[in-house]
């Protein structure tokens, strides 16, 4: 995709470090520079703000991932992108059917009015939940990682989205600010929205996550 388009020996593009190694890599692949900028902490997405701090005159293009079902600020970064004259490349998630994607979204609806103690997502219209991501801050309280064991001990399947932010693993390993992407690799849970789970199963998921609520620094 990079290579067609042009980028390639000398050149930098702008990716997100929140996610796993796979458009970092890309870019290696294709003779640029990958260049970490910070994400949104609403959308887990690239923050146009921080795109824009990143570029230089070596910038040829940005790669926006969209995350969690979350769609980023297209508009803003394409704007970034004309003032710029950079390329600015979409890399989405597939899309799950109408059907299963509007049972996600009552599942998520559910959980937004019943959790308490964490944050839940910042929803919309354009959400299509591929993953319900909540934070659970540590506070000097019990901290995301413990918070998953507890539950996980209740019998609810979660997953921690991103363990290690790309800017931090040894083959990509920058020496940059990003304190939101690090700060979302610390604090985020993925819950469990799937289609097949029945209103029991969310009940039980929000009593295994509210029995640990008055452990948590309530979140506002």
């Amino acid at each position: 995709m990079l290579r067609a388009a042009g980028v390639g020996v000398g050149d930098e593009v702008v990716v997100p470090a929140f996610g796993n190694v796979e458009v970092a890599a890309a870019v290696t692949m294709a003779g640029a520079l990958p260049v970490f900028a910070d994400i949104d902490p609403a959308t887990y997405c690239l923050e146009p703000a921080a795109v824009e701090a990143a570029v230089t005159s070596r910038t040829a293009a940005v790669v926006v991932v969209h995350r969690f079902g979350m769609p980023a600020d297209m508009g803003r970064l394409h704007a970034l992108g004309r003032r710029h004259g950079l390329l600015v490349l979409e890399h989405g998630e597939s899309e799950a059917p109408y059907d299963e994607m509007a049972r996600r979204r009552e599942r998520a609806a559910f959980l937004d009015a019943k959790l308490r103690g964490v944050r839940t997502p910042e929803g919309g219209a354009g959400h299509t939940y591929q993953q319900y991501v909540v934070r659970v801050p540590g506070n000097g309280r019990p901290d995301r990682d413990a918070f998953a064991r507890a539950i996980r001990g209740k019998g609810v399947e979660c997953r921690v989205p991103v363990k290690t932010p790309v800017h931090r693993t040894p083959e990509f390993r920058r020496c940059v600010s990003l304190p939101e992407t690090e700060r979302a690799a610390d604090e985020t849970l993925a819950l469990p929205v799937d289609a097949s789970l029945t209103k029991r199963d969310m009940q039980r998921i929000a009593a295994a996550c509210n029995a640990l609520g008055g452990l948590l620094q309530p979140v506002g």
